[in-house]
């Protein structure tokens, strides 16, 4: 386990399933994991995302097209430079016809471009930049489980029909905050809010106080977080120590993992809003799910987790029914067939690469509600996938006909 970090750490390519055995003459098909092992995303993707794909693989039989298949793993150190190399050397020489996850805004931006390039795929499952489906849109990739859109749309409706329209966001300067700060201030403002003010602060920085004060002096009834990682957790753990709860603002974060309201606490995290692709407790099908993946992981499947196995299978399902891994043939089969499973119902992949579901609105259960150690969350209300991610009609997606 040790070597495999450092390989992992490193951003070399690991397979972790078996080669073909003996006799075995046709060539793998390679599946390539692209996460975050050991950075700030890990908790929302690397151990998790690679279990995720190991087992779609080896419950889809472990070979497709009489080939077998194999996973490799890299550890992109959420740097695109390493990202996009790695990419192109899969692709090119590695025989990677499909890459997955690509946690970290800016490095699924640059992947999926690599993957236009060279006529492969990029299924992304761990950002959310609706850039993706919209001016960065590509006819090799697609984005999965959620998006800053459905994720703005879903918490900021809610917070609004509470009566809460005044908003200050504090977003982590990066890709994924941007655009999740851009899509809820404008659901915000067509919902007749208003924003009081904004404050951009770096990823890796551990101290908020100069920016929780700014947020404090606000006449914000809600203070927005618009990150992810451990720098949304230690955002949300600051605005707790300067009371801002206790002054009467709503802390609302904009994304929410399971594993951050489990490493944040229900004493800490209780009564927020969120808005959510997959709770593990929805139904007996995710909960079956869960079971399995807890077993291998050691806590239930959030909604990345999730997305990364059933994007999984429905590719290589795909794979199966076209006899080929000709990208333009697998691509439209995937659109033309829809996504039904423990995941998503009647889920749709658009022309702009948007797999459409219903998004689900949770609030965090108070310590008194919860029944165990990931009884997290409740749910508020379901928005069908038609109404929780951008209409085509507002699309700057080249692919998109108007």
């Amino acid at each position: 386990m040790r070597a495999l970090k450092v390989l992992l750490s490193c951003g070399i390519a690991v397979g972790v399933l078996p080669l073909p055995v003996f006799g075995q003459t046709a060539d793998p098909v390679r599946i390539g994991v692209l996460t975050d092992v050991s950075g700030q995303f890990s908790h929302e993707a690397g151990e998790g995302a690679i279990a995720a794909v190991k087992m779609a693989v080896e419950d889809f039989g472990g070979k497709v097209l009489d080939r077998p298949l194999e996973v490799v793993v890299a550890d992109h150190q959420n740097k695109p430079e390493v990202a996009v190399s790695t990419a192109r050397e899969w692709y090119e020489s590695q025989g990677v016809t499909m890459i997955n996850n690509l946690i970290n805004s800016g490095i699924a931006l640059a992947v999926t471009q690599v993957a236009k390039d060279e006529d492969k795929i990029a299924i992304v499952n761990g950002s959310g930049s609706s850039r993706l489906t919209n001016d960065s849109c590509t006819p090799n990739s697609i984005h999965y489980s959620y998006d800053t859109y459905a994720l703005a749309n879903g918490t900021a409706n809610e917070l609004i029909r509470q009566g809460l329209k005044n908003w200050f966001f504090l977003t982590a300067d990066y890709a994924f905050g941007h655009a999740l700060e851009a899509d809820a201030t404008q659901i915000v403002k067509a919902n007749g809010g208003e924003v009081s003010g904004t404050v951009r602060y770096p990823i890796e920085t551990s101290d908020h106080s100069a920016f929780m004060l700014q947020a404090q002096a606000s006449p914000a009834q809600v203070v927005a977080m618009a990150g992810s990682g451990t720098t949304f957790v230690n955002a949300v753990k600051s605005a707790a120590e300067f009371g801002l709860a206790a002054s009467g603002k709503t802390v609302a974060g904009l994304l929410v993992w399971d594993t951050d309201v489990h490493s944040l606490g229900l004493e800490t995290a209780q009564g927020m809003i969120l808005t959510s692709a997959f709770y593990w407790d929805r139904d007996d099908e995710t909960r079956a799910f869960a079971k399995k993946f807890e077993e291998r992981v050691g806590r239930p499947p959030h909604m990345g987790d999730a997305g990364d196995y059933s994007s999984t299978m429905h590719y290589l399902r795909a794979v199966q029914a076209v006899g080929t891994t000709d990208t333009k043939k697998v691509m439209e089969k995937m659109r033309e067939t829809p996504v039904n499973d423990f995941f998503a119902k009647n889920g749709k992949i658009r022309e702009d690469g948007r797999m459409v579901h219903d998004m689900y609105v949770y609030h965090v259960k108070t310590p008194d509600e919860s029944k165990g150690e990931w009884d997290l969350l409740k749910l508020v209300t379901t928005i069908p996938g038609d109404k929780a991610f951008r209409p085509l009609s507002d699309s700057k997606c080249p692919l998109v006909k108007h």
